[in-house]
């Protein structure tokens, strides 16, 4: 059975605005991919809409059946990490292996000292 996995360093995954983020990632397949990448990817969302932007791409080349590789990406200033009762902004690392689409994805924190901001409920005036 094909396995994707991604692994952070020391399992850490809040991080400050331009902090380094480094790990692993691996696969084991059939047959060598014809392709494999880390995404750094963040998306807002809310109950009506989504949006969202790859913001960076690792490729990983001549990848082989089975593999492990290092990576170290530095993230980007902004936008940071919140929650709020409409909306929503979050951070993805996703690893993708094609052809036949096996992904693995790890879900981060980016905002000052590494933790979400949290939006207040407006009260009606």
């Amino acid at each position: 059975m094909p396995r994707v996995a991604i692994q952070l360093a020391d399992q850490r995954t809040a991080f400050a605005p331009r902090e380094t983020v480094t790990g692993r990632v691996s696969w084991e397949l059939d047959s060598p991919p014809q392709s494999a990448e880390l995404r750094l990817i963040w998306t807002a969302s809310s109950r009506a809409l989504a949006d969202g932007d790859l913001v960076q791409t690792i490729p990983f080349p001549d990848p082989q059946a089975t593999e492990t590789r290092p990576f170290t990406l530095t993230l980007p200033e902004a936008p940071y990490s919140f929650s709020g009762a409409l909306i929503t902004l979050t951070w993805t690392l996703e690893l993708e292996v094609q052809p036949d689409t096996h992904s693995d994805s790890v879900a981060i924190t980016m905002a000052p000292g590494g933790q979400p901001i949290s939006l207040p409920r407006l009260k009606p005036a």
